[in-house]
């Protein structure tokens, strides 16, 4: 064989060689991605080619599949009362894909999770039946908050303090997940994403705004334990008005005749004294109050209930007039409607935090439970409980004789804090109303922790506060949540 030909049979033969390379590469590395892509239609057909498995509500499936014609998608996904439900299900569309609990267990409810396999189906790959997601949601609690929230812009979100349970989350203005579940709901879609309410927005879980004066039960725990005052009813040193520090500007109160000067934590809570709170923030540093809310749950960028909430913010770095306004829920401040209840669940719990979650279970066709999340809802102290008993108090005078009497429930011990939070440069906007809560049954032992933000209303912006629009939605709830 002379030189010509051998050197043309190598050359050859490496190009053999790497076509066999090439071809290796994109069957067993660059094929699972091609087979996982979204823009792959393959996967939307096997993901839609048999009816769903069901989200649970109190043992009734929110959610179903209807057959389709005339398309390669054999199955759409369709909703009981979508609109009430809507943060809770999310939706689980053949275009726009999937959100909320419907996006977080898409492989269990379409039957291509691989704990739904028998050993059988994982060598054969075989597609098993779907399972369903049972949810921890009362729908008489989701429903009476839907209903008070009614045409404003907010949220609500209710916990069971003992258990961890979520027993309802609510975000308005809302939206039918049905009306953008199949293939040609492109009108319905623009809709959606065009409209300035944001309907596709949860509210509840994944809209951190300022929190106002309901922060103040945070700095209140961080006093208590920290030491700084012994009791909720021992004076503060308090000047009113307060002298923001390293400026000439006056912190004043929204009550200008209330006795706030010296306040003990009690008054001032039942006043919502701004000057008090400032200035124990100031007094027990930012790292302090910082490490309470913590605590609570601020800070995380991994709380999933299971869905994914939005971390809830107490900044770093301030200087001592921001740490004063980061005291009454303000400068860069912010909190979800969860974490808010989450704070009241703890107080109400005795200083404890069990784990919010809004799933209880998740099963497998037959009814075998896959994964139980209410036995491993875990609980952590946030305070002691005689700093827990003695919030629980001043949070009883709130309701009674403060800022929080729209709160009250006759033949229930209720708790509570009113937060009216600065909306826009030099609160230019409608401010935000809040109000945090607990509740418990003089009768039957039930309790509830809630919490409620009304973004907008058709009051008049002199009526807006927590207690005139979001007291009577928490109200609401939680008489939901404690009936027999």
């Amino acid at each position: 064989m002379n030189k010509t030909i051998r050197r043309t049979a190598v050359f050859t033969l490496l190009l053999v060689l790497s076509l066999l390379i090439r071809a290796t590469w994109v069957q067993f590395y660059e094929g699972r991605a091609l087979a996982d892509s979204k823009n792959n239609r393959r996967n939307v057909m096997r993901q839609y080619a048999q009816p769903l498995g069901n989200i649970i509500v109190a043992g009734d499936a929110i959610t179903g599949s209807k057959r389709t014609t005339g398309s390669d998608l054999a199955y759409k996904r369709t909703y009981k009362d979508g609109a009430l439900y809507a943060a809770v299900t999310g939706y689980s569309s053949q275009v726009y894909g999937a959100t909320q609990l419907e996006g977080v267990y898409r492989d269990l409810l379409d039957g291509t999770d691989t704990q739904l396999k028998n050993p059988l189906g994982v060598i054969t790959n075989e597609r098993a039946a779907p399972g369903d997601v049972v949810t921890t949601i009362d729908p008489d609690v989701q429903r009476a908050a839907y209903e008070a929230l009614g045409s404003k812009k907010g949220a609500a979100v209710a916990i069971d303090p003992a258990t961890g349970k979520i027993l309802g989350v609510v975000s308005t203005p809302s939206y039918d997940p049905g009306t953008i579940s199949g293939t040609n709901d492109g009108d319905a879609w623009r809709k959606l994403t065009e409209d300035g309410d944001k309907p596709l927005v949860n509210r509840a879980l994944r809209q951190p705004l300022p929190p106002g004066s309901t922060f103040k039960l945070v700095v209140a725990a961080a006093a208590l334990e920290d030491g700084l005052y012994a009791s909720v009813d021992t004076r503060t040193d308090s000047p009113d008005p307060y002298t923001l520090p390293l400026t000439n500007r006056d912190l004043t109160n929204e009550n200008p005749n209330a006795p706030c000067e010296n306040a003990s934590i009690r008054v001032a809570l039942q006043y919502s004294c701004n000057n008090v709170f400032a200035k124990m923030a100031v007094d027990l540093g930012q790292d302090k109050v910082r490490a309470m809310a913590e605590k609570f749950g601020f800070n995380d960028t991994a709380q999933d209930v299971p869905v994914r909430a939005y971390e809830s913010v107490y900044p770093s770095d301030m200087d001592k007039a921001q740490t004063a306004l980061s005291g009454i829920g303000q400068f860069d401040v912010t909190a979800t409607p969860l974490q808010m209840a989450m704070v009241s669940a703890a107080i109400a719990n005795g200083g404890k935090l069990v784990s919010p979650h809004m799933v209880s279970r998740t099963s497998d066709a037959e009814g075998k439970v896959i994964e139980d999340y209410d036995s491993r809802a875990g609980t952590k102290e946030i305070v002691s409980s005689s700093t827990a008993g003695q919030l629980q108090s001043a949070m009883q005078t709130v309701v009674d004789q403060g800022t929080g009497t729209n709160a009250r429930i006759s033949g229930a011990t209720v708790g509570g804090k009113t937060g009216t939070a600065q909306h826009g440069e030099n609160n230019s906007q409608t401010p935000y109303a809040w109000f945090t809560s607990y509740a418990k049954s003089d009768t039957n032992g039930k309790e509830v922790a809630v919490a409620v933000i009304v973004e907008q209303s058709d009051a008049a912006r002199s009526e807006v506060s927590g207690n005139g629009l979001a007291a009577p939605v928490a109200k609401a709830v939680m008489q939901a949540a404690l009936k027999n």
